[in-house]
């Protein structure tokens, strides 16, 4: 007998909205080494819900293996089914006293409880390494805020020697002062922190907030407009901006020891993300957000990470987490929208994206999204239309609107707009001169039409010469070549397109034109038949099909059709 599972959602939804998530129902049996299998295969493809499901199931007829209660654990807790985790926590140091994620598990759960002496306990008692010992250092440090005992804290901070954990140094230090209503030493710690990374937008998020809490409003808004200069128009910033600007007060993102202990985990699950440790990240992140369920950065690193893991059902679930009344709300819905449509979902992507437009109007990120919706699905005349409301709605400096320009330009030239194209695209490549998507694009189109072709060699050319593992480039070069019947070249270039992208149906298809033009025409039948097998467009499809069963027609020359860069424009 089975029973069928469908998916709980990790954390609950901040939104009365019916969910975009759905449900992926799976089985779990009772065999004992099905389940184990099955959690084995769900851990290598990091698809955390089945993996703690099947060994949660594979311990009830096994409950005192160590190795699976370890594994069990670790589904568990990135996953965020934290009571299961604490509970396998538990028992695994009842076999393994020294497991340092464990310990590191149920001393959050003792901060979260307000039993700080019993949290750094577990922090001591976790085990020796370079990485526990800023974890446990700082976690601990934030248990002696919990006990009132800051000076105790900040001592314990001060022991990260450690030039490369200087940032977190102060930036704690100074936040455990604050708490403390220290604010000549809270300012001291932050600044420092602060001077040391002017690039990372939670610490400068956090110090301005820290300046404008202390009178220095003017200082605040310069921190973020020049973080803005860095990186123009995030949602956080933006929406601090607008708020000191109107004389509204900030709220400092950390003020109990709770939160202190849950930025720790933050910012340790962005940096195992920024340096692809996805497992570690996500086993951070979920400590964090247990500590401090609304914190909109942490559920939109967990969101990207499951994106990047291709657990979309999960990326939905997280990004629907995210407060309705917070900054990055917006965002959430659009990465929601794309992977709606990653998974096949396109109407709801569309009226998704329609909905954040109609409620968002003058969010030239919500209508780049839609703009890019619509081109992919060859809706070019709508899509000129939105991106043209997205240049007129953004606020960006001119530079950063090169890809609206490059999206729109590929727009007109698929709605057979050529001079509006060629503009668009001039225009792109004038605000981001070397661009190689602009390049390849611009440069690939005018050899298709006979025009400038010193200059179209040139830029396809300098594409490659900048991505030379893009695939799709590097195919753009060899099929401009093929355009001009300089096969042997063609023939070249393509072939070291296929090493790249072996898989793609265009390329394949390109190289066996080339191949019959050159006479391998034996070579050329193979190439075409694997471009068949690996799903090309319909229209291409019949083409390769023709080709197949009868060749090209050596009088005849390529046709311009036939010569297209890639449909998406990179």
């Amino acid at each position: 007998m089975t029973c069928s599972l469908l998916a709980p959602a990790p954390m609950a939804f901040a939104r009365a909205k019916e969910s975009l998530a759905i449900a992926t129902p799976f089985e779990v049996g009772e065999s004992p080494m099905g389940n184990y299998l099955a959690a084995y295969v769900a851990g290598i493809d990091k698809d955390t819900l089945a993996a703690a499901t099947y060994f949660r199931e594979a311990l009830r007829y096994d409950p005192n293996n160590p190795a699976l209660i370890e594994r069990a654990f670790v589904a568990a807790i990135s996953n965020g089914n934290m009571q299961d985790a604490f509970g396998f926590a538990e028992r695994l140091l009842t076999r393994d006293p020294r497991n340092g994620l464990a310990h590191l598990a149920l001393g959050v759960r003792a901060i979260k409880q307000h039993h700080y002496a019993a949290a750094r306990n577990h922090f001591a008692r976790g085990g020796a390494s370079r990485e526990r010992d800023i974890t446990a250092t700082l976690l601990a440090a934030w248990t002696y805020a919990g006990s009132g005992d800051y000076k105790r804290g900040l001592e314990l901070v001060d022991r990260l020697r450690d030039e490369s954990f200087g940032v977190f140094r102060d930036f704690h230090g100074g936040l455990i002062a604050e708490v403390a209503h220290n604010s000549n030493e809270a300012t001291r710690r932050l600044k420092a922190a602060y001077d040391s990374d002017k690039n990372t937008l939670r610490l400068v998020d956090v110090y301005a907030r820290f300046l404008a809490q202390h009178g220095q409003r003017e200082d605040a808004i310069k921190v973020y407009e020049a973080y803005d200069e860095l990186l123009p128009n995030h949602p956080i910033i933006v929406d601090a901006l607008a708020a000191l600007k109107s004389g509204k007060t900030l709220e400092s993102p950390i003020r109990t020891p709770e939160q202190g202990a849950a930025e720790v985990l933050y910012g340790l699950g962005a940096a195992g993300s920024r340096q692809g440790d996805e497992l570690a990240a996500m086993i951070y992140l979920r400590l964090s957000l247990y500590l401090s369920p609304d914190n909109s950065l942490a559920l939109i690193t967990l969101g990207d990470i499951y994106e990047r893991i291709k657990q979309n059902e999960r990326a939905l679930e997280v990004y629907e987490s995210v407060p309705e009344d917070d900054p990055l709300r917006v965002t959430a819905d659009i990465q929601s929208a794309q992977i709606l449509e990653v998974l096949g979902r396109t109407e709801e992507a569309r009226k998704h994206l329609e909905s954040i437009v109609k409620d968002h109007p003058k969010d030239a990120d919500a209508l780049a999204a839609l703009g890019n919706l619509q081109r992919a699905h060859k809706q070019y005349a709508e899509a000129i239309e939105t991106y043209t409301r997205a240049l007129e709605a953004t606020n960006k400096p001119e530079k950063a609107t090169w890809p609206l320009y490059y999206f729109r330009g590929i727009s007109y030239e698929r709605n057979k707009q050529w001079p509006q194209a060629e503009a668009d695209l001039r225009r792109a490549l004038a605000l981001f001169p070397d661009q190689p998507l602009v390049l390849n694009y611009l440069g690939y189109s005018w050899v298709d039409q006979g025009l400038n072709l010193d200059e179209a060699f040139t830029m396809l050319h300098k594409a490659v010469e900048l991505r030379p593992t893009d695939g799709y480039i590097v195919d753009s070069l060899g099929w401009a070549n093929y355009r001009l019947g300089r096969y042997d070249e063609a023939v070249k270039e393509l072939e070291r397109a296929i090493d790249l992208k072996p898989s793609d149906p265009v390329i394949n298809d390109h190289l066996g034109d080339a191949y019959w033009r050159i006479g391998r025409k034996l070579e050329a039948h193979f190439q075409w038949n694997h471009a068949r097998d690996l799903g090309p467009e319909p229209e291409d499809k019949d083409r390769i099909l023709s080709k197949i069963a009868h060749g090209l027609n050596d009088e005849e020359k390529p046709a311009a059709a036939e010569a297209k860069p890639d449909k998406n424009g990179g």
